[in-house]
């Protein structure tokens, strides 16, 4: 491979999601940029591609302090190139209880990350992409960023953020060649979803969203609901009068505390 094969950069990439997407990308022959905190777990996972070429680039830093995540993306503009893909993947998804004063803490790291850490990826590469007239910034939402649920404040409030962000930077990017990509998903089965203790509809295994991901990334859809079926789930959710959307949420279980941050930790609607 070389710097003429399409190279994706994934942050969030040392499990879940993140490495779905890094497997179908290089299974469709593209190279592929990984970023997260967990460096050496990323390293193991990328050594077999890298036998005879740096098919995957590994670049440890937590995107949620904008100068790492800046030398991350300068590191991999020096070492693979400018990507054609960018995802803003990273993220945390914890239980917060406003009651609890540790919690705000949680809180406002789960805002950093989730909103600022988008922010923060994509920043290093607009100006070269514009340059070159192409390029697309995919951003990782939630259908939880559709409505509060009770325990997840800071996870919805994260994702509902994320959602005007990018429509916002989807505005200000128009016409100049580059596209911006909101991706919603439902329940998706990753390490982390498996430990949830209430139900989840439409559950969908990583490798089935990754392929749904890409080929939205592919078509430019600005914005697409993963699996389709949730769609309908975040439509009704929009319209669902207060009063009713209480009603159905009371006694639903709550995703536990954690008052320290998982590092890199990042699911759908968890």
């Amino acid at each position: 491979m070389n710097h003429t094969t399409p190279l994706v950069f994934i942050t969030g990439g040392s499990s879940g999601i993140g490495q779905a997407l890094a497997q179908h990308y290089l299974d469709a022959g593209w190279r592929v940029a990984l970023v997260a905190r967990r460096e050496h777990e990323m390293a193991a996972w990328a050594k077999p591609f890298n036998q005879d070429a740096l098919c995957v680039g590994v670049y440890g830093a937590d995107v949620s302090i904008a100068q790492q995540a800046r030398s991350a993306a300068q590191a991999c503009i020096t070492q693979q190139g400018l990507p054609n893909v960018v995802v803003a993947n990273a993220g945390i998804s914890v239980g917060v209880d406003t009651a609890e004063f540790d919690d705000l803490d949680v809180l406002q790291r789960t805002l950093m990350l989730n909103i600022a850490g988008i922010a923060n990826t994509f920043h290093p590469f607009i100006a070269p992409m514009r340059a070159r007239g192409t390029g697309s910034l995919v951003g990782l939402a939630s259908v939880a960023g559709i409505r509060g649920l009770p325990g997840h404040g800071g996870y919805c409030a994260s994702k509902a953020g994320a959602i005007a962000y990018l429509e916002s930077l989807r505005g200000e990017l128009r016409g100049s060649g580059l596209h911006v990509v909101t991706l919603v998903p439902g329940y998706v089965a990753t390490p982390l979803t498996a430990k949830n203790t209430y139900s989840m509809p439409f559950l969908m295994p990583a490798a089935d969203f990754a392929m749904a991901a890409a080929q939205a990334i592919a078509k430019h859809k600005s914005y697409v609901v993963i699996p389709w079926p949730m769609g309908l789930v975040a439509a009704l959710l929009r319209i669902l009068p207060n009063a009713l959307f209480d009603r159905l949420l009371s006694g639903r279980a709550r995703k536990p505390r954690q008052v320290k941050t998982p590092i890199n930790a990042r699911f759908a609607y968890g």
